[in-house]
């Protein structure tokens, strides 16, 4: 029987409309929540990912304040900036789009984002809250793959959940989010790497398997076992010259031999991506309901 393919655009399509509902209360009471969006250089893929952003602001109606600098933006510039939307009330979240080009500091830049609007979840500040279960705005891949499970119905509490990525974006906050006490949590999480010595000995263990490390066909349907669910984070680009663009989209599982024998999984495109946006935005409607005025 072939696995229940998890629809991240329509759940996120879902969680959009929660948000829409959510900005109009919050407008109705005197603030329009507002993200400030960095991008420095043309590289195309930022570029095409910050007009998606734009487009989501103004699909729910969030104030967008798109900022696209030169390549030869200096760093005293870019940091001045981030300070300047710091300090200005409209924006509520502040999105700095990396990579920023080599002559750059993108350590130096996030730190100097206020915590309080890192809608991202990149700062040490919100990585510090969230190990420790305090309230924070969590990362927003990890955070969407979270609502992917919880929203289509998948056990994660008791769970056994096999993370294979260990990077600071994907892998070890969801690590963390996952074993945290709490809501959509309490799972048993193991996480492997490119040093794990025979990765299937432990995914073939896990109730809910999550591939985040960045390269095609790195799950197989014998590394799996029958029933489990399965989260595709990875985006690859294949050469294939049937396709207009010279390419195809694939993710780090092999999905036509994994939906056979797993109860969920997540297709690439349209699983996680949509998702990542969406919880950009869920972060930045949080931030400014923390600053309505009190009643």
């Amino acid at each position: 029987m072939a696995a229940v393919v998890i629809d991240g655009k329509k759940i996120a399509s879902e969680i959009r409309e929660e948000l829409k509902a959510e900005v109009a209360r919050l407008t109705a009471r005197g603030v329009t929540p507002g993200l400030g969006v960095i991008l420095v250089g043309d590289d195309p893929a930022s570029n095409s990912y910050v007009t998606a952003k734009e487009r989501a602001c103004a699909e729910i109606g969030l104030f967008s304040d798109d900022n696209r600098l030169p390549a030869t933006t200096s760093q005293a510039d870019l940091i001045a900036l981030v300070r300047r939307m710091n300090a200005d009330p409209k924006i509520h979240g502040i999105l700095v789009q990396l990579p920023l080009p080599k002559h750059l500091d993108e350590s130096e830049v996030l730190l100097a984002i206020d915590p309080d609007k890192d809608v991202d979840g990149f700062h040490p500040a919100n990585v510090g809250r969230m190990v420790v279960g305090a309230k924070a705005f969590l990362p927003c891949t990890p955070h969407g793959v979270v609502q992917l499970l919880a929203r289509s119905g998948v056990q994660i509490e008791g769970a056994h959940v096999v993370i294979v990525g260990r990077s600071n974006i994907v892998g070890k906050p969801l690590a963390n989010m996952l074993m945290q006490k709490g809501k959509h949590a309490n799972a048993t999480v193991t996480v492997c790497h490119t040093r794990t010595r025979d990765i299937g000995y432990f995914t073939r263990q896990a109730d809910i398997v999550v591939a985040a490390a960045g390269r095609p066909n790195t799950i197989t349907a014998d590394m799996i076992r029958e029933g489990a669910a399965v989260i595709d984070v990875g985006v690859n680009r294949l050469e294939d010259a049937s396709k207009k663009q010279g390419f195809r989209l694939v993710g780090d599982v092999d999905y036509e031999s994994v939906r056979h024998k797993a109860s969920f999984i997540t297709p690439v495109p349209g699983g996680v991506g949509p998702m990542t946006i969406t919880m950009l935005l869920f972060n930045t409607v949080e931030s400014a309901r923390r600053r309505l005025p009190a009643s």
